[in-house]
Parts: structure tokens; C-alpha cells; sequence
């Protein structure tokens, strides 16, 4: 059976059982939430106008994505009286947001039609170009003193093509000028409708940003999304770049790392555009915004400080907000073994945070809840002793991502960080979860944060969330951050299993040797070697007979590896 000119890769009974056992569903809030109501005529208005904005964003990181994902949502749009076979494959390809995806339980990605794969560069790159063709174009192109264009297609806005045996960067504004054009329309029609002279603002600079070839626009646009804090919509264009797996390779070829570095070449992925809706929620904001007082205290803490120009100073300028989701669309919603929770954006390599810009972190409440509360159990009951088990809180993991996304905010910036290329974000996030266990001690010490009692169900439920499912691939940095954190605390006797493979913690141990942990994490950071990173990497993301058991356990207890979003907007 063809669709859209292709055979389905999965049965009815596979798609059957993806979508009908092991999908999740994440609901968002609708037109009934009361936060909602409350607002004025003309925000209800602007918020019509940001739905608009994310659904043509998300068309933008669908072709970002595969050349072929936008002509099969068309077809799967367009197709009246579709067959069982093709409601299933629909409802994959709306989990994925795309036509392929991993899953976080199988090491290849799940394909849903036969001969449509996917590629380390994604349509950022011409489709199927090798690692080995890719840098000795460009090798080729520095040899013949094509400096600039090296340098454009090496930026984390451009689509790159092959044009006369050379590649050739097309900037966003220009690649996505018909979109980029109707998605500036919608912003600037919100801008004009809400009451909120910030959000006005914002947006108003967001829709330059999308018509200007000009990356300053971005920075502005970012600078002023940055300041956002007591803002009822919470309206964010997101650009992250864990998509793109080819660009960071070049620091592994040492003769095109060397040219790159003789003409001073800043290296960055390219940005998959994502959109986020919503409206914040007031009370989950203001225990977040508790937190925001350590940052410059954890500054000096940080190991090796004094090597480095740290962000957070006295002043900083970072604005944090809880988010009740009305939509997730483009990058946000490629569920693809997971879900975004929560975000600290700008990220380092954007212009706005290297000007001393602010930074803004967002949380997503409906993601955070969306936990399943009888299967915990029975993982506790298999898996952890039973003196642990009052520690384990399912809602204490949230102050745990706090402190990520705060460490986020701390540490080397993007000119260490991307130097380790396609390891970048797999020590990024690792640190950012260093971050957070190594200094809960102190914090609790000196804010009184926490309880002795709060501390340990922190602990407990956070070591018990570094239980995986599968041996996890690179190209997952946060699974791949969570084994080595499970390995290390495991050699340093911090954790335990007994004769029956149940978990034991031992409490006293986790600060000192988490900031050793950390200590060691920096080091790499500093060192801008690649080869340093993996080196690393491969050392503590060992998958041994007691993280097998657990994976083995998990996949008992019946995993749902797949999401499925419920917008009501």
C-alpha cells in the first residue's frame, strides 16, 4: 500500500501498539482555564494571532527537519476516509512531528515509511552527505580563500546547499521568506491587539527579526524576550541546535579544526525554530524565582573560576517564569524519546548573551505532571529499598531541574563548549545536572531552602530518575549525561545494590563527590578537546549487568516511550 508515493516501513499491528500502548498523552490547558478567562478581549486576540505564528514555525522545523516531512503532512491533512493504517502512521508521524524519530528504548530511529530516512545533518545539509564529503568541501573551500562563505555555512542560521561542486549558505530570512513573512504578519497583529506593553514590545522586535537578514535583530528581539517576568503570555521562539549532528563534527577531522582555527571560524549547529504558548502561572513562578538569589553565590563556588568570565554577577539579569502550555509546536514538538520540561535560553552562542544580555528560564507545568504515579511504585518496589522509599517524590524532581537550568547559567561559555563539538551538549547538560545535586547542601545551608528531609527526597528521587530505560545513544545528551552521573556515583560508593538488586543511597557522600564530579566535568569544558570530551564520555557511559536489570525491570512494568500532545487551541 502506497501514501504519498511510499510504503508504510510498520504494520497496522505495530503502529497499533505504538499509539494505543505505549504512547502518553500530555494535555494542554484550553479555553476553560481560568487564567484564560480572566484575560482582556484584546489578549485573547493576540493569543489567536501566537498560534497562528507557532503553527507556520512549526512548517519551518518540519522542513529544517527532512525534505520530505511537509509534503506528508499535507497528504495525511488532505486524506479524507483514511484507512486504520494511516490513522496509526498519522498519529506516529504527529508524536515524531516528523517522518523518523528515535524513541529512547531502540539505538535506531524509528522509520515510519520504507526509504525515508534520516541523516546526521538533517535538511540543514544536502541529503545524504557523508562526514568525510563534508569536510573536505570545506577544506577545499578555506584552500581556495572562500573564507566568508565558510563562515556562513558554519552559522546556526543558514540551510546549506550544493551549488557548482561548492556549498552554499542560504540565510533563514531568506530560505524561509514566504514563511518568516506570514509569521512576522502574525506577531506584529498580536503586538497590536494584547494590552501588555512588554509583550508589545517583544514581539514587535521578533517580527523585525524574522524579515532582517541581520543577526543584531536577533539579539534584540532575545534581549528584550529576556526581561519578561510578570507577563501574563508567555510567548517564546526557541533556537537550539541538539538537531543537527553534522556541523559539530568538523573539530574531529584536525586538519580542517586547524584551518578553522587560523581563520578564527566560530563553529555552531544550526537552529531548529521551535514555539512555545502559554500563560504563566503565578504561584509556580514565585517558588522558582526563590532560586534566583543563589546564582551569583554558585558563581563562586563554580571550580576553576578564575579561568573563565563568569555571567552571573550581583545584577544578572535573568528572569524566570512557571508556564501553564497552551501550545508546543516546531522543535518543542518533536517528542522523540522526550520532552522539553524546562528551558534557559538564550543559549551561550546566541549574540544577545555574548552583548551581556539576560537570560530567561521557562518551566513547563504540564510536562512536569505528567508523571504516572501507580508504575513508580511498582518500579520502588522492584528496584529500591524500602527505607528509600518515603524519600521518593514524584514533585521533588522539579527542584532539581531549578538547579539544571541554573547551571545552565554558570560555568565556561559557548567559545569552551563548542570546541568539544558533537560531545558539546552531552558535558553541557551533564554539568548542568552537577550543578544542581553538588550544591544543594550549601544552598539549603545558607538560604534554608531546603530541610534535611527535603534534601534526601531531592536526592532519592533524582537518583532514582538516572534509572534507564535503555543504553542510551549520543545523540541523547541528556540519557547519556544521567548514566554517567549513575556510573560515577556507583564507583564512588555514593550508591549501591544490594543481593537482591535493590538501591541504596548513601547521603553523606553526595556533595563532595558530585563537586568532584563537577571539577572534572570543567576541566573538560577548559580544555576545548574533543577527543578530551569523548574520552570522557566513553569512560563513565559504561552500561553494566545492574543498569541491563533496570532497563530489563523498566521494560516489565510496560514502558511509553512515545507522547502524544492534546491541544485544545
Amino acid at each position: 500500500m502506497l501514501f504519498n508515493g511510499y510504503e508504510f516501513n510498520l504494520s497496522l499491528e505495530e503502529l497499533t501498539d505504538i499509539v494505543e500502548n505505549k504512547t502518553r498523552e500530555i494535555e494542554l490547558i484550553g479555553p476553560e482555564d481560568e487564567t484564560y478567562q480572566a484575560l482582556s478581549e484584546g489578549d485573547k486576540q493576540a493569543l489567536e494571532h501566537l498560534i497562528k505564528a507557532a503553527s507556520i514555525i512549526n512548517n519551518v522545523a518540519l522542513e529544517q527537519d527532512h525534505p520530505l516531512n511537509r509534503s506528508f503532512k499535507t497528504a495525511f491533512e488532505k486524506k479524507e476516509n483514511k484507512t486504520p493504517l494511516e490513522e496509526k502512521a498519522y498519529a506516529l508521524f504527529l508524536s515524531f512531528n516528523g517522518v523518523a524519530g528515535l524513541n529512547g528504548i531502540d539505538p535506531e530511529p524509528i522509520e515510519i515509511f520504507k526509504g525515508v530516512h534520516t541523516s546526521k545533518g538533517k535538511n540543514f545539509y544536502p541529503a545524504n552527505m557523508s562526514v568525510d564529503e563534508f569536510h573536505n568541501l570545506l577544506i577545499s573551500m578555506l584552500e581556495k580563500g572562500k573564507i566568508d562563505e565558510v563562515k556562513k555555512i558554519l552559522s546556526n542560521r543558514t540551510m546549506v546547499r550544493l551549488r557548482g561542486g561548492y556549498l552554499q549558505a542560504i540565510d533563514y530570512t531568506d530560505y524561509f521568506a514566504y514563511e518568516f513573512s506570514k509569521i512576522a504578519n502574525e506577531l506584529e497583529l498580536a503586538a497590536y491587539y494584547t494590552t501588555d506593553h512588554e509583550l508589545k514590545d517583544y514581539l514587535s522586535w521578533q517580527a523585525q527579526a524574522f524579515l532582517q537578514n541581520n543577526e543584531d535583530m536577533d539579539m534584540l528581539a532575545d534581549k528584550h524576550w529576556a526581561l519578561m517576568q510578570n507577563n501574563p503570555i508567555e510567548f517564546t521562539v526557541s533556537r537550539e541546535n541538539y538537531e543537527d549532528e553534522l556541523t559539530g563534527t568538523v573539530f574531529e577531522n584536525e586538519k580542517l579544526k586547524k584551518l578553522l582555527e587560523l581563520h578564527q571560524i566560530e563553529v555552531n549547529p544550526k537552529d531548529t525554530l521551535g514555539c512555545r504558548v502559554g500563560l504563566n502561572n503565578k504561584a509556580g513562578t514565585e517558588l522558582i524565582l526563590k532560586s534566583k538569589d543563589t546564582l551569583p553565590y554558585l558563581a563562586k563556588l563554580m571550580p576553576f573560576a578564575d579561568r573563565y568570565e563568569q555571567k552571573i554577577e550581583k545584577n544578572a539579569k535573568q528572569t524566570m517564569v512557571d508556564v501553564d502550555l497552551m501550545a508546543l509546536k516546531g522543535d518543542y514538538a518533536m517528542c522523540r524519546g522526550g520532552i522539553t520540561t524546562a528551558q534557559n535560553l538564550p543559549n551561550d552562542d546566541k549574540l544577545a548573551v555574548k552583548t551581556g544580555g539576560g537570560r530567561r528560564n521557562v518551566y513547563h507545568r504540564q510536562v512536569r505532571f505528567s508523571h504516572d504515579s501507580e508504575r513508580e511504585k511498582k518500579l520502588l518496589n522492584l528496584l529500591v529499598d524500602p527505607q528509600l522509599h518515603p524519600y521518593f517524590k514524584s514533585q521533588m524532581r522539579h527542584y532539581f531541574v531549578i538547579g539544571h537550568e541554573n547551571g545552565h547559567s554558570l560555568g565556561p561559555d559557548s567559545s569552551f563548549k563548542n570546541a568539544l563539538g558533537i560531545y558539546a551538549h552531552t558535558i553541557e547538560e551533564h554539568k548542568a545536572n552537577t550543578v544542581s545535586i553538588a550544591f544543594l547542601g550549601k544552598i539549603a545551608e545558607t538560604f534554608g531552602t531546603y530541610t534535611p528531609t527535603e534534601l534526601k527526597e531531592i536526592y532519592t528521587t533524582w537518583v532514582i530518575s538516572l534509572f534507564l530505560r535503555s543504553k542510551p545513544v549520543i545523540s541523547k545528551p541528556h540519557r547519556v549525561a544521567d548514566l554517567i552521573e549513575f556510573n560515577y556515583l556507583l564507583k564512588h560508593n555514593v550508591i549501591s545494590f544490594d543481593g537482591e538488586n535493590k538501591l541504596h543511597i548513601d547521603f553523606g557522600k553526595i556533595p563532595t563527590v558530585m563537586y568532584r564530579l563537577l571539577e572534572e566535568t570543567i576541566e573538560i569544558q577548559l580544555s576545548k578537546s574533543a577527543s578530551k570530551a569523548k574520552e570522557f564520555i566513553d569512560k563513565w557511559s559504561d552500561w553494566s549487568e545492574i543498569s541491563e536489570y533496570i532497563a530489563n525491570t523498566q521494560k516489565q512494568l510496560g514502558l511509553k516511550p512515545y507522547i502524544r500532545l492534546i491541544t485544545k487551541f
